[in-house]
């Protein structure tokens, strides 16, 4: 039996964060019940955060369907929505009426900026999320911040943060604690995944330039290094012991690289590094390395990702209706069953 076996949500349609907060409830064995506009078509194959959800077409401006819909709620265990500020209160559906019906209710409440603040009702994406969390400025080149996919507001910063949300305000609800609602801003996760680099800078140990940092790619002992073929390697050997193993695989002598503690040296000391690894292809480094504790391992497409022997043997991706997709994570004992895409009308 899956951990969330038994628990039901309701997850109004939308996209982004709040569907992949759904997704890994459902992952995780949870009865999700999407609701969608009528005439909302099947999703289809390649909508993965569809997958283990079914879905109900309600027309929420028809007082029927709202009346419906709370029906639904006084039996459910959570509600998550990612409309703006005040949308659901419009609609008959905020906090207080769904409340009033199941006071148990764990509310999931996902947006950009939050339920409240001076930026609370404008529009936004990722990029203008993790832009006020710091986040966006420490990363990309020494020319430019680079936006990191939509992967640290949309999805770390956010729809994690909404599930974390709700399983802690479900266990508090099974404590006997009345029903919560959980503001989930994504420029509050992004700042929050965060938490390890601002201590960092407190210490004194992060405030170099972007570029220039421990592991923002300004360290010779970790960032990317291209490959005669084109191919790069990830490198991190950051401690001494792997730092000894990985310049001995590469056939330099340790003795050179002492004063690697010193920021200055870095220039020199990942040119170094760089023409070495450039003399080879990545999967013949990547074979040279493997099983060691050098910290490397080769930099993959997502076309590659799904048949390296690692993520084959962990059964990482799983591939259904011809869809290669992540797998649920994390496991449990006994392991789940993978994931399906089944998404059915009710």
């Amino acid at each position: 039996m899956k951990p969330l076996a038994g628990i039901r949500v309701i997850e109004m349609a939308g996209i982004g964060p709040a569907p992949f907060c759904g997704m890994l409830l459902a992952d995780m064995g949870a009865e999700v019940l999407r609701i969608d506009r009528p005439g909302t078509p099947p999703p289809p194959p390649t909508d993965i955060t569809a997958r283990g959800k079914t879905a109900r077409p309600l027309d929420l401006k028809d007082a029927a369907a709202i009346a419906g819909l709370l029906e639904l709620v006084a039996g459910a265990d959570a509600l998550i929505e990612g409309f703006r500020p005040g949308v659901m209160e419009r609609l008959g559906l905020g906090p207080a009426a769904c409340q009033s019906r199941n006071p148990r209710l764990v509310y999931g409440r996902m947006t950009g900026w939050g339920q409240t603040g001076p930026w609370s009702a404008m529009a936004g994406h990722d990029i203008n999320y993790i832009a006020i969390s710091g986040a966006l400025d420490a990363i990309g080149t020494a020319e430019a911040p680079v936006p990191p996919l939509n992967l640290v507001g949309d999805y770390g910063g956010g729809g994690m943060l909404l599930a974390m949300g709700v399983l802690a305000a479900l266990l508090h609800v099974r404590g006997g604690g009345p029903g919560q609602v959980v503001d989930a801003a994504m420029s509050d996760g992004a700042a929050l995944l965060m938490a390890p680099i601002y201590g960092m800078r407190a210490a004194g140990r992060w405030g170099a330039p972007r570029g220039g940092n421990l592991l923002d790619g300004g360290a010779p002992v970790y960032g990317t290094y291209a490959c005669a073929d084109g191919g790069f390697l990830a490198v991190g050997p950051i401690e001494p012991q792997f730092f000894a193993r990985f310049i001995r695989g590469i056939g330099l002598d340790e003795a050179d690289f002492t004063g690697r503690a010193d920021a200055a040296t870095w220039p020199a000391l990942r040119a170094r590094i760089a023409a070495v690894l450039r003399t080879r292809g990545r999967d013949e480094w990547a074979a040279l390395f493997d099983g060691t504790d050098a910290c490397v391992a080769p930099v993959l497409s997502m076309a590659e990702a799904p048949a390296h022997p690692h993520n084959v043997a962990r059964a990482t991706f799983v591939e259904r209706d011809g869809v290669m997709q992540p797998a649920a994570a994390p496991r449990f004992s006994p392991l789940p069953e993978p994931p399906t895409l089944a998404t059915t009308q009710k």
